[in-house]
């Protein structure tokens, strides 16, 4: 990749990530449009969750203030908080990591000459990007018209730690099935405010990044260590580190001006975008990128 590769991808992960219409896709669709084809190297998804940190960094600066005000205001509204967002991410670990082992050995499975299943595979495969899409825009016009029709509560309770943490968790292995868009989707179904929903799922976000920075970071050493005698060096990270400084300053920008158009309230919108998303990823699956 080139660093103009590097600049493009980092402001669309910057401007897609506060709004519920997968990032992630948003991506890897570009980087196919522009001939980078190989979207499940571990270079490659190393960078994708850089940038993620990138807008992690973003959404901690944009959302401290709240934050504090929400969660951080006594010891009892802290210990809540935490009580829900530790629920909520061991559920998502559970289920997470139940799926990645569920597929990979599907695919061991299924492709017995297959010589490394890795659910990262998965990010080749633009017809199920395309329906992960499809299936996150349904979730968003029903949750959508339907807060329309009821009284929201400003508190999130564990019930709705453990379905958010649920649907979170079958967000991660299908890129296209925006995790923002399903938690706050699933919160709005359960009756939640969608300001309550939108700073606990990106609370979770931040508690969900680092591990997974982790986990690729690991990966990508573990292959360079299969293919080269030499170990990886700084080069090996420097597109994931520039990307991640690019995706924060576009993360910043993109969250002070699109906050404003989420507090309309006009949530089955990100549906509508979903699902032409969707259409225009399986156009490009149909013509071969």
């Amino acid at each position: 990749m080139t660093l103009w590769h590097i600049v493009i991808l980092a402001v669309i992960q910057g401007a897609a990530e506060l709004l519920p219409v997968s990032s992630s896709a948003h991506v890897i669709a570009a980087a196919r449009l522009m001939g980078i084809r190989d979207t499940a190297s571990p270079q490659f998804t190393l960078m994708l969750v850089m940038l993620h940190t990138g807008t992690m960094f973003a959404v901690i600066v944009y959302f401290w203030k709240a934050w504090k005000r929400a969660f951080f205001s006594s010891s009892v509204s802290f210990y809540a908080f935490a009580t829900r967002v530790i629920v909520a991410t061991a559920v998502t670990g559970v289920i997470g990591f139940g799926l990645k082992i569920a597929i990979e050995k599907y695919m061991r499975h299924s492709h017995p000459g297959l010589e490394k299943a890795e659910i990262e595979e998965l990010f080749k495969h633009l017809d199920l990007l395309a329906a992960s899409l499809a299936a996150v825009g349904v979730l968003i016009l029903i949750s959508g018209l339907k807060s329309y029709r009821q009284r929201d509560r400003g508190t999130i309770t564990i019930g709705d730690s453990l379905a958010i943490g649920a649907v979170q968790g079958l967000c991660l292995p299908f890129r296209g099935f925006s995790r923002s868009g399903a938690t706050i989707s699933v919160g709005l179904l359960r009756g939640v405010a969608r300001i309550r929903l939108e700073e606990f799922s990106f609370a979770l976000a931040v508690v969900l990044t680092p591990p997974i920075v982790l986990r690729e970071a690991l990966r990508l050493v573990h292959h360079h260590g299969e293919t080269s005698a030499a170990p990886v060096g700084v080069h090996g990270f420097l597109p994931s580190i520039l990307g991640m400084c690019f995706s924060f300053i576009a993360g910043l920008v993109a969250l002070k001006i699109l906050s404003r158009i989420l507090e309309k309230g006009q949530w089955w919108v990100f549906g509508v975008y979903c699902l032409a998303a969707a259409g225009g990823v399986y156009w490009m699956y149909t013509h071969g990128y």
